[in-house]
């Protein structure tokens, strides 16, 4: 038995040995690339062979040579070869004395040919052949009749549909399963080639629906698509098509099986955004769609079995229940032979952990034995999934497995688990020890600039979201860029460290880490580590004297940056220390009598070296753009100052907070920012207008608000222009009727119910053709006495009606009076208020005191947490700060801090800090609110902005 098993592995020893001698054989250098046969082509030599085709003896003696040159041909056109209009006539016609020849291959090679060609071609010349193809397409040779009809569809337009129509809907019905599906996908072309063709397609929508009876699958699939073209637009229509086909049972193909389970997740996800979910059990319609869903589970198809799973884990608003079926199949999919099924089945749980930890945790087992997998993606994704799904407890054990894993693999995988890591992290606190040593480790493995780069970017972020990992995290990039080859990240860790080094509770031990790159790099990184120095020095007076000689020694650095950092830094330090000179604590003090290691109030030092600009720099730049654009502006003989610049607002990208950790990539994500866009001040409409021009200066402007729907004839939407004193509305109305043109168009505001609005004046716009539009102001003055209250102003538009001709635009018939009602215009306090972060929250809410502050207690109707956050920032208009904006994810339950900033108009600085609690099983939140500001009637204005 032995020897038997012996000679086996022999002989299969040796069938590999063979194997591989064949493989080096015919292997095929990296040098020797593939050339194409055709590569040399000319084409006055193809268009002089073409001349075959007009000789009938050699094209029934010679059918393949005219396939080569057909292909030659066909090789011209798609190589950017163009024939010129009288080569392609010539060879055109050529081509159709083809259509003699019975040879099978060379009718197919002349199909293909009128179908690339149609579109370059004289219209008028390739109808020609409308009768040769109109003889195939009735011929009783299949193989002809349906590419006959392929290559129809490509020439025909409306008119010559009608007259083919009849032998095209007989064809949809054919016996044939080739001509069938010919018919029907050259339905499905024509029917997105134009309006009209469609018209005439909707027309065999019966013989479409007996084509889904049909034995052959791929005809069904073809007929469901195309039925589901004709019914799109047709919300009822779609509805009976899914209840029809999910009851019936009538579908055997698998593919038209996986078409209707995605329109049948098509309208799930419709009904879910208008409120009936299947969880809430509304609609008979979302019910009847998940049990056919839930049904197709268990098909003996492994195509349509999956497309029904996904289709579950994507839909909104499941329960966990709802979702466990089709977790189950895709967990027996983790152990399927094929690649493809595993990679399909991992990538959609990855996705449902997101959302749904727990549901998928139940496969951990089955994820656990994919970390070995051969595909390098499935075992990145199962790393992941695990990372999301696993206890606190198994962390240690996963970390084991991933640290082995790692190593093996390239670094754009390692990026994705680098990603898991931090997410992992932020769920788990209490873990970051382990969790920043864990990613530490592998700042000193081999690696590129983008894994290393992704590391540090993980590390930071946590540093910010989870405080506790502060002096450990330092601690670990101190240590790496000791031997750290990339410049751009020893200065963003040296950067990271003079920010957050002196307010840790040893501050002196980075100080060696810092100087030796003062000793050891190049020009850019010691400039970046003279800055640091200097920050420790000024928010530490105790290292003051040390740090003083450190920097002495870099006045005779050979880069003109470093020295001047240098220079500046012990010229600020010197004056601060003769001012302030630090008297160290007498050795017997006890601990509580020591006094803090921080700089005397007035310290020139901390001023000068720690104190940042007002506003960053894109910020100051647009708010010094903003400053030009204003009417007379730059012929005021007052100095710019950063008070007298005008107040801009945060951009959506500085919201988003894409370089909040100080790195250029996003950690979490691992997108590079987009680029930035040019910020269009979006008053420069007003400041257009001469009437305008004493305003002065626009406080800021609100986002466009809808006044119509935008299926209506005249569509308009509203920007509140904000000013001291005044509101500047600004309607922008498009015109969407072809016969019309509109005249000294304005909007009637009713200011009668208000106290504090006054309309003070109008400025029309006239000239509104069809499809234009063209903006028209109405000025609201303010009475400044009044406190601000929300109101509501009915809006009516006026205009007056010119007939015109739609083609040419000249006036014909009467002119007549039009007036249009809107939607009414609300005018809140939060308009008044300003977007702008602060960059120290916790010193601004120190620094304006409580001398002003209004404290108010609310109860809210909100269900989620997030739905209360959100509404809180909407209702007072201002600016989340420390990314309080964002629920944590291991939040549930616990109250949520708000911190909000913002500049009331008149520019005063406003300040307030939420609590929001929810109330548990009984519904709704509690909001505590504290309001600050230097003014406390603006205080209690923004207090009263709850509602």
């Amino acid at each position: 038995m032995q020897d038997q098993q012996g000679q086996d592995a022999m002989g299969v020893g040796s069938m590999i040995r063979e194997v591989q001698e064949l493989a080096e054989k015919f292997k095929v250098e990296e040098d020797d690339q593939y050339i194409s046969p055709y590569a040399q082509l000319e084409k006055a030599t193809v268009l002089q062979e073409a001349r075959i085709f007009h000789d009938p003896t050699a094209v029934r003696e010679s059918p393949r040579k005219c396939c080569t040159v057909i292909a030659q041909l066909l090789h011209l056109q798609n190589t950017g070869q163009f024939l010129s209009g009288v080569e392609a006539t010539d060879v055109f016609f050529g081509v159709t004395k083809l259509f003699m020849s019975d040879d099978a291959s060379l009718r197919r090679m002349v199909y293909l040919f009128i179908k690339d060609v149609a579109e370059t071609c004289d219209p008028d010349d390739v109808i020609i052949v409308t009768s040769c193809l109109t003889k195939d397409m009735t011929c009783d040779v299949d193989l002809y009749r349906g590419n006959a009809l392929r290559v129809l569809v490509r020439i025909v337009d409306v008119a010559m549909l009608g007259a083919i129509e009849r032998y095209v809907k007989q064809a949809i019905v054919d016996s044939s399963g080739q001509v069938s599906s010919s018919a029907l996908v050259s339905a499905s072309h024509l029917f997105i080639s134009s309006p009209d063709c469609a018209a005439v397609v909707r027309r065999w929508i019966s013989e479409v629906q007996e084509a889904t009876q049909s034995a052959n699958e791929m005809v069904q699939f073809h007929a469901m698509q195309l039925l589901y073209q004709i019914k799109s637009h047709d919300r009822l229509g779609i509805s009976k098509l899914v209840s029809q086909f999910s009851t019936r049972n009538t579908l055997r193909s698998p593919l038209a099986l996986m078409l209707l389970v995605r329109y049948t997740a098509k309208l799930l996800t419709d009904e879910a955004n208008e409120g009936r979910t299947v969880s809430s059990d509304s609609s008979a319609v979302a019910k009847q769609g998940y049990q056919f869903l839930e049904a197709s589970l268990r098909h003996k198809s492994e195509l349509v079995v999956y497309e029904a799973a996904r289709a579950i884990c994507n839909l909104d608003g499941l329960e966990p229940q709802h979702l466990s079926p089709a977790i189950s199949v895709l967990q027996l999919f983790l152990s399927s032979p094929k690649p493809a099924t595993r990679y399909a089945a991992m990538r959609t749980l990855a996705a449902v952990a997101n959302q749904h930890p727990r549901v998928v945790s139940k496969c951990n087992e089955d994820l656990e034995a994919l970390i070995g997998d051969s595909n390098r993606s499935i075992a990145t994704l199962a790393i992941t999934t695990l990372l999301k799904t696993g206890s606190e407890n198994s962390i240690d054990r996963l970390l084991k497995q991933i640290s082995a894993f790692l190593t093996e693999i390239a670094d754009e995988f390692k990026i994705t688990v680098v990603r898991s890591l931090q997410k992992l992290c932020l769920t788990y606190p209490s873990k970051h020890r382990v969790l920043v040593g864990f990613l530490s480790n592998f700042l000193r493995e081999e690696g590129g600039f983008d894994f290393k780069k992704s590391i540090v970017a993980s590390i930071i972020s946590l540093i910010r979201t989870v405080p506790e990992t502060t002096e450990s995290s330092l601690l670990h990039l101190c240590e790496f860029i000791e031997d750290c080859e990339f410049t751009q990240l020893s200065t963003q860790i040296l950067h990271l460290l003079g920010e957050l080094g002196p307010t840790t509770t040893a501050p002196a031990r980075y100080i060696r880490f810092i100087y030796n790159r003062v000793i050891l790099e190049n020009s850019a990184v010691r400039a970046a580590a003279v800055s640091a120095l200097a920050k420790f020095a000024a928010q530490c007076p105790s290292l003051r004297s040390s740090i003083m000689t450190l920097l002495k020694r870099s006045l005779i650095d050979e880069d003109d940056e470093t020295r001047d950092r240098a220079a500046i830094a012990v010229a600020v330090l010197e004056d601060a220390m003769e001012k302030n000179p630090y008297v160290p604590p007498p050795e017997d003090a006890e601990a509580e009598d020591i006094p803090p290691d921080t700089p005397v109030a007035g310290d020139t030092a901390a001023y000068a070296l720690l104190e940042s600009l007002p506003m960053s720099f894109d910020k100051l730049e647009r708010s010094m753009k903003a400053y030009m654009s204003t009417p007379m502006s730059m012929e005021s003989s007052e100095p710019i100052t950063f008070a007298s610049l005008p107040i801009v607002e945060d951009t959506p990208e500085e919201i988003g907070g894409v370089t909040e950790n100080g790195m250029d990539l996003d950690p979490i994500n691992g997108l590079e920012p987009p680029k930035k866009k040019e910020v269009v001040d979006p008053a420069a409409a007003v400041y257009a207008i001469p009437e305008l021009a004493a305003l002065g200066r626009a406080f800021r402007s609100a986002p466009p608000v809808p006044l119509t729907e935008s299926e209506t004839e005249y569509v308009v939407t509203c920007v509140k222009h904000i000013f001291e004193k005044h509101v500047v509305l600004q309607f922008t109305v498009q015109n969407t009727i072809e016969e019309q043109r509109l005249d000294n168009v304005t909007v009637l505001i009713d200011d009668s119910d208000s106290e504090v609005f006054t309309a003070s004046g109008e400025i029309p716009v006239s000239g509104i053709r069809y499809g234009e539009s063209k903006n028209c102001f109405t000025v609201l003055e303010r009475n400044t006495d009044a406190p601000l209250s929300p109101g509501s102003f009915t809006c009516e538009l006026r205009f007056t009606v010119v007939q015109v001709d739609p083609a040419t635009g000249e006036e014909e018939g009467d002119t007549f009076e039009e007036e249009y009602p809107l939607e009414d215009l609300e005018i809140a306090t939060s308009d008044f208020m300003a977007k702008v972060t602060v960059a120290d929250f916790r010193k601004g809410w120190e620094t304006v005191g409580n001398a002003n502050e209004v404290l108010e207690k609310f109860a809210l109707q909100f269900k989620k947490m997030e739905e209360a956050v959100a509404a809180v920032v909407d209702f007072l208009g201002m600016q989340p700060c420390d990314g309080t904006g964002a629920i944590k994810p291991n939040a549930a339950g616990k109250p949520h801090m708000l911190h909000l900033s913002g500049v009331f108009v008149g520019g005063q600085q406003v300040l307030a800090r939420a609590q929001i609690v929810m109330q548990g099983e009984s519904g709704g939140v509690i909001l505590k609110i504290a309001v600050r500001s230097d003014d406390a009637d603006v205080s209690r204005m923004v207090a009263d902005c709850i509602r």
